[in-house]
């Protein structure tokens, strides 16, 4: 374990060593955007702003790792992160949009879709788990679908992550190596991997059939990881009209004093072995 420890290096660490002195500058500026977004929270719950925000992307393209910096520091009873398993049996006998729909922000909520309905002319079709028509007919219908979402007052955001061809490889090979990342890697990667035009074909007619002025696609380039960060929640940051809300200090006040009559519950306790102490002798 100790071999795969010293072997494996994270992501952020990794460009540090490349970017020396600067790596600082990303440490600094991704705790000023969580400020910001823990001031966007404190606005959203007063105002009872809704908010949706779609990423989508390239497998292994950094979806997980930017949802997981926006949510770290905030409440997720306002940041709600939906990532929906395969459709049920009962749900695949639903309107497609049926099970979305259903994870809509109410007042005072934020809801993060790490992948959404754009499984529909993505996945689904390229793996041949709806027909062509009916991607195509979804390709049709999303642009109205999602008017209605904004016109309804939900502000609506979509992020496609990219990464390149060399820099995917790397890194689906560095979860192939690290048991910490190994989870990441499932059959569907591996297929994604190996169609990686058919995706880029299909991929490419999702955005140019679905860019609307009112639910446009940001491309977020991600080959550097900390760089998308930082210029994604950036550009989250300047498109909502938010304002830093006044934060009412309560007052602590004093602690009770211990009664006089308390007395101290003598009865065994289980307390879990201190480890650290082991280690230490």
């Amino acid at each position: 374990m100790e071999e795969v420890m010293n072997k494996r290096q994270d992501d952020d660490t990794e460009v540090d060593e490349k970017k020396g002195k600067k790596s600082w500058k990303y440490d600094k500026e991704i705790v000023k955007l969580q400020v910001e977004l823990a001031h966007l929270q404190a606005w959203v719950k007063k105002s009872g702003a809704r908010i949706v925000i779609i990423f989508e992307g390239r497998d292994a393209a950094g979806k997980g790792g930017m949802i997981k910096r926006i949510t770290e520091r905030v409440s997720p009873r306002v940041f709600r992160v939906i990532a929906l398993p395969a459709p049920t049996d009962r749900e695949k006998t639903q309107m497609y949009m049926q099970r979305y729909i259903a994870h809509m922000p109410a007042a005072g909520e934020i809801v993060i879709f790490d992948r959404s309905w754009y499984n529909r002319p993505g996945v689904d079709r390229v793996m041949g788990f709806c027909s062509e028509k009916k991607a195509r007919r979804f390709l049709e219908l999303a642009p109205g679908f999602e008017a209605s979402i904004v016109e309804s007052g939900i502000t609506l955001l979509k992020y496609f992550l990219t990464v390149g061809e060399e820099e995917q490889d790397r890194r689906f090979r560095r979860r192939i190596d690290d048991p910490l990342r190994q989870w990441k890697l499932s059959p569907m990667d591996v297929e994604s991997y190996q169609r990686w035009w058919d995706y880029t074909v299909a991929y490419d007619e999702m955005i140019r059939a679905t860019d609307r002025q009112h639910a446009p696609w940001w491309i977020v380039p991600s080959d550097d990881k900390k760089r998308a960060r930082i210029n994604c929640i950036s550009h989250i940051l300047k498109s909502i009209p938010y304002e830093t809300m006044k934060f009412n200090a309560p007052d602590l006040g004093k602690r009770q004093k211990r009664p006089a009559a308390y007395v101290e519950d003598k009865s065994i306790r289980r307390f879990v072995p201190d480890v650290v102490a082991e280690q230490m002798q």
